[in-house]
């Protein structure tokens, strides 16, 4: 029962960034905001692996695969991520990015022989179609520059999802608390890069306390103990159930949102029995004839 209990906890975790997300770009812009959350990340990581004794990545193989995950997980799909949403509605770009897993399952098939089967498919439309009703009256596009944020958003999803499938693939050498410092380190990097350029200098930003308590949220368990267990969960389930998170983060930061006050709608609820259902078929349900399994054998 522990993937599926890290699988839940990882949508709880995720689901809980969008606000501090949301409330942090009131007072930091956002390419420095993700950058500096993943250098605070990578500051707070460091002493701790240190302490254990981790060993450097050797060879030219792993350290390829660190730079291509890194980018693609926190430069490419932040980076798009964070951009689209200035053109676009929250909305539109939660239903854009819950596409990560519909891409997972042509990867996963690809790179670590996944089967796609009938059921896959089903749970991933299900899912997918969950969040475009929880988010109906936000999917609109108004011009040429929303359709090119909707477009990034829709890349940065590829790029987040061909990251996990090799990291499945390619990336099972390193421990995953290790994996997850140098793929921030290197990946996070070009978003200083553009965030200094574009934004200007870090030290003339709003700093709140609000800003403060956003970036140390998002940087120790958004960024630290999220990508830390997820790459875990990687080495026990198959990544195209492991991406089926993407669905379910929305619906919890819907929920959220509700106790700070937005409204809940009667769509809210049918889109997240849509989304439950999908969760249900393609992760809970398999896991828990696994455990019934393995208590028969030990019988």
């Amino acid at each position: 029962m522990k993937p599926l209990l890290v699988w839940l906890v990882l949508c709880v975790i995720w689901g809980t960034t969008w606000i501090f997300i949301k409330l942090g770009l009131d007072d930091l812009p956002p390419l420095s905001f993700a950058a500096i959350r993943f250098s605070v990340a990578c500051v707070l990581l460091f002493p701790f692996l240190w302490r254990e004794k981790f060993e450097m990545p050797r060879g030219r193989a792993i350290w390829t695969i660190i730079f291509v995950t890194g980018l693609l997980q926190f430069f490419f799909n932040y980076g798009l991520l964070f951009w689209g949403e200035q053109h676009i509605s929250s909305g539109l770009a939660a239903v854009l990015q819950a596409t990560i897993p519909a891409f997972g399952l042509i990867l996963a098939r690809i790179y670590v022989g996944e089967p796609i089967t009938g059921l896959k498919i089903i749970s991933i439309l299900l899912g997918l179609i969950g969040i475009a009703v929880i988010f109906r009256e936000q999917l609109t596009l108004n011009g040429q520059t929303a359709f090119l944020g909707s477009l990034a958003v829709v890349v940065g999803a590829f790029g987040a999802s061909y990251a996990s499938v090799l990291t499945k693939a390619k990336g099972q050498s390193l421990r995953p608390e290790n994996l997850v410092f140098w793929q921030m380190l290197v990946g996070h990097v070009p978003l200083w890069l553009v965030g200094l350029l574009k934004e200007g200098n870090p030290l003339d930003f709003r700093w709140t306390w609000n800003a403060v308590v956003c970036v140390l949220y998002l940087a120790i368990m958004g960024s630290i103990a999220a990508f830390w267990l997820y790459y875990w969960l990687l080495t026990k389930i198959d990544v195209t159930r492991a991406m089926m998170i993407a669905f379910v983060t929305p619906l919890v930061a819907v929920v959220i949102g509700g106790f700070f006050g937005e409204k809940l709608h009667l769509q809210t609820l049918l889109g997240g029995l849509l989304i439950l259902l999908s969760v249900f078929l393609i992760v809970i349900r398999p896991l828990l004839r696994k455990k019934r399994g393995t208590m028969n054998e030990e019988r």
